[in-house]
Formats: C-alpha cells, structure tokens, sequence
C-alpha cells in the first residue's frame, strides 16, 4: 500500500516508520527534504520510506495521515483536495483547549469523496512506539465509515501493534476526542506519565 504521512514529528515519524518496516511504501511530506531529522527517519524507516513535499506525499498516497499542526490543516487540504479526493484520509491533529478538538469537518468539506477516519490522536506517540504495557497491548479507538476502507484502517492500526476498537461513524467523534482529552488529563494534571493507555476488557 502506499501512504503519504503529512508531517515527520513525533506521531507521523513513528507511525510512518512502522508502516515502511511492515511493507508499506511510505512517503512524508516535509518541508525540508534535506533536514538531519528527516534524513535519520528515512534511515531508521529503511528502503520503503522517503520524503518529498507535501504536495507530492498527498499525491502519492492511497492513505494519507494528517500529523501536521492542527492549524495548518485547513490550508493543506484547501491546496491539496483533488488529490486526496477518493482515498482514505486519516486525521491525527489535536486542538486541546480549543472549541474544535479534530479537524474532520474541514477535511470532509473541502475533500467530500475522500473516506475520513478519526485516529491516533488519543494516545500519546509513545504507546504507538511501544504498543504493550507489560503483557498488555494497548488498545486505539478509531471512528469512520463502515464500508470497504474500514479494514484497511484497522490493518493499519494492527500493523502498529494495537488493538483496533471501532467506535462508530464519525457522528461519534466526540467520543473519540474525549478520549484525547482524558489521556492529557491524567499524563499531565495526574501526572501518571506520557506512556499511559487505555484497555476495553469484556467478559
């Protein structure tokens, strides 16, 4: 599969990178392709990985991540929609403390036939980099369609060693972002620490 990853921090770097090591051909847009810290992702990524402009991974992807700041995604999909026009668009941006947590809206109204899935943006990057506490693996709630993409979603999320829980349609993003806000509240008021996560047990 190819993936374009917007952004090379922390969340699109380690998710990107693990993409490229399980198979996947994997681009990030970046504004400066020549960077050290692009350049030692790329290495640590290995063969399948490589960077371009933002245009460009937004072109080359069938799956394009959002893990750019989440002002800037506005603009991005503004310039970019007719190429993320009929693929799977997965929004990672956080907005906390603000009136709007996602940014799923503005992708689904500038890019309309594009299949936009709320993911990975409630957890910390670390439980991406490291999906087990202990013996447990963590689990990552998502939300989007219910149709042919959503497989490739969870395929996605599988690859990076979690657990896939499907909470619904994105009428449910809230839930999904609550998510999000109480993992800060815990890592930074309680201070419980950036590698915390969240588990469903059931009977």
């Amino acid at each position: 599969m190819r993936i374009g990853i917007l952004g090379s921090g922390n969340i699109g770097g380690t998710l990107g990178r693990k993409w490229a090591q399980a198979g996947h051909d994997v681009v990030f847009g970046v504004r400066d392709v020549n960077s050290p810290k692009v350049g030692a992702l790329l290495e640590a990524a290995g063969g399948n990985a490589s960077a371009d402009s933002v245009a460009n991974a937004a072109v080359f992807g069938d799956v394009i991540l959002f893990a750019i700041p989440w002002s800037a995604v506005g603009a991005t999909v503004e310039a970019h929609a007719e190429a993320l026009n009929g693929k799977i668009a997965i929004d990672a941006t956080n907005n906390f403390g603000g009136p709007l947590i996602n940014n799923v809206e503005t992708i689904s109204s500038k890019a309309p036939a594009a299949k936009v899935y709320r993911a990975f943006n409630s957890l910390g990057w670390e439980n991406f980099e490291t999906p087990h506490i202990g013996e447990t693996q963590v689990d990552l709630f998502y939300c989007g369609p219910d149709d042919e993409t959503r497989p490739v979603v969870e395929g996605l999320i599988q690859e990076v060693g979690l657990r896939p829980i499907w909470v619904g349609g994105l009428d449910v993003v809230q839930i999904v972002d609550s998510l999000g806000l109480l993992w800060v509240a815990l890592v930074f008021q309680q201070g419980m620490g950036r590698h915390l996560a969240f588990k469903v047990l059931t009977p």
